[in-house]
């Protein structure tokens, strides 16, 4: 049975609303058809019955304290039902035809590519570009957070033989949208190991584009990850709730200073000593040290000199629609 947080499926939205309401709504939906389901102040329907009964409950003047849910999600105000409603463009696009994956490549301090971030670029179909900035925040209203996640993954993961057999795929998941791990990304393992690729080619990378409130649910994934031959990352080590004491607990095999830390470090005191203590997590647990979002020659030869073994910017860069065919980047022409 597919789990209809990952897959697109259509939605199942659940209004919570007084008995006296429901009665009224009832009768409406037994005539026009619509599918209900009914539980003590809960009823539950398809979306255009969902969009009847808001209809409905707004020209009555009937909406005060209704609260509706899609699938298992929060719970969220009325007001919101139009929101979602605007947002509906984003399910036709959860699609690979709709997704192209783009390579920044992320360098050892002699200029050797040893990896590629693979981000995923969207357009509608019309080929018009959608920037993740858009992309993300509709499918999260929308409820398709997990849908687009687990599109993207897959979409990473079958495009990383396009890279040189010698190098790493940094590949961004968002860990509130995995459920049950050994379920949820099933469908990854299995697709990176019939592609017949090594394991250790692979690194999933925590993003902070969700909060991580359950740290053994993050470690719960990381395992499996583990388990499977994989390696992982957390990214913006150093803002938000990527804490240092957070590091120490997960020990990941990739640490990420992020970029608002690299941004002018080479004059920068406080975001010196914040870079030196992840290069001292670093040693404690036998990792490496990634520095992203480098954009000067300046801020790359602090980096480098200060003992960070990886890079990726601007500086080395941008995201592109291929990989670079070379092996290496030129330095000396920074």
């Amino acid at each position: 049975m597919p789990c209809p947080h990952c897959t697109i499926v259509g939605h199942k939205i659940t209004f919570s609303l007084d008995r006296e309401r429901i009665d009224l709504i009832k009768n409406h939906f037994t005539q026009h058809n619509f599918p209900m389901d009914i539980e003590e102040d809960q009823l539950t329907t398809h979306e255009q019955g969902a969009r009847e009964l808001v209809d409905f409950l707004l020209a009555m003047d009937l909406a005060t304290d209704v609260t509706f849910k899609i699938n298992s999600y929060d719970w969220l105000p009325l007001s919101d039902f139009k929101d979602y409603q605007d947002a509906s463009w984003v399910d036709e696009l959860l699609f690979e035809p709709f997704i192209q994956m783009h390579f920044q490549p992320i360098i050892k301090s002699n200029g050797e590519i040893f990896a590629y971030e693979m981000l995923s670029r969207f357009v509608d179909r019309q080929g018009k570009k959608i920037f993740p900035d858009v992309m993300f925040p509709a499918a999260k209203t929308r409820g398709r957070t997990f849908a687009l996640d687990r599109i993207c993954r897959i979409n990473a993961v079958r495009q990383v033989k396009r890279l040189l057999p010698n190098q790493k795929a940094f590949i961004n998941f968002i860990p509130t949208a995995i459920y049950l791990p050994e379920f949820c990304l099933k469908t990854t393992t299995d697709l990176a190991h019939a592609l017949d690729i090594d394991s250790s080619r692979f690194v999933f990378e925590v993003v902070e584009t969700e909060q991580v409130k359950d740290t053994a649910h993050l470690q719960s994934i990381l395992k499996y990850y583990q388990d499977n031959g994989f390696q992982y990352a957390l990214d913006d080590v150093g803002s938000g709730y990527n804490t240092l004491n957070f590091l120490k607990e997960l020990k990941p095999p990739y640490i990420k200073l992020d970029l608002t830390f690299v941004r002018d470090v080479n004059r920068d005191l406080d975001k010196q000593r914040i870079a030196k203590e992840i290069l001292k997590m670093r040693d404690q647990f036998d990792a490496m040290a990634l520095a992203e979002g480098v954009e000067t020659i300046e801020e790359f030869n602090w980096l480098k000199q200060a003992g960070f073994d990886l890079f990726q910017g601007y500086l080395f860069g941008k995201p592109e629609s291929e990989p670079l065919t070379t092996p290496s980047i030129d330095l000396t022409s920074l």
